[in-house]
């Protein structure tokens, strides 16, 4: 079944992209959310009308990305917690946290957009972490978890 996507799905495609999936996942989730519709001839005239207008302001958002993805360049993030003697947390460290702690130094950005490799933190040390300011803008991020003093 090959629909036209309305909104970003993960591991699927972003919005406006022309995707082909099996029956069931685009009869029973992607086209009663509104996620999708039917990829038709009018549909996808209709799809490159919206690609063509949007193409100038794509790229002033492209250039704001980029913008806040160079203030990572030069950062130096350290996140503290409580953790034990072993270097195990008590608790962990999630990307609602990172994106807390990256609004504090001024890259805003929203948690949907960071992925942390190896999912949730739960030991002290280094980490790195994905985040995706633009479809086309995706910065790789290191930071470090310490132990409170």
């Amino acid at each position: 079944m090959e629909l036209i996507l309305k909104k970003d799905v993960e591991n699927l495609g972003f919005a406006d992209d022309i995707v082909e999936v099996k029956n069931g996942y685009g009869r029973n989730y992607l086209l009663p959310r509104g996620f999708a519709v039917l990829s038709t001839p009018s549909s996808r005239k209709q799809r490159e009308e919206i690609l063509k207008q949007r193409a100038y302001k794509e790229k002033k958002i492209i250039d704001e990305a980029k913008t806040s993805a160079e203030k990572l360049n030069g950062l130096d993030l350290k996140m503290s917690a409580k953790a034990g003697n072993s270097g195990k947390m008590f608790g962990s460290i999630s990307a609602a946290d990172l994106s807390e702690a990256l609004s504090k130094k001024g890259v805003e950005i929203d948690k949907k957009y960071i992925s942390i490799l190896g999912g949730n933190i739960k030991r002290l040390g280094q980490y790195e972490a994905k985040l995706r300011f633009h479809r086309e803008v995706i910065s790789t991020f290191t930071f470090e978890v310490v132990a409170e003093a």
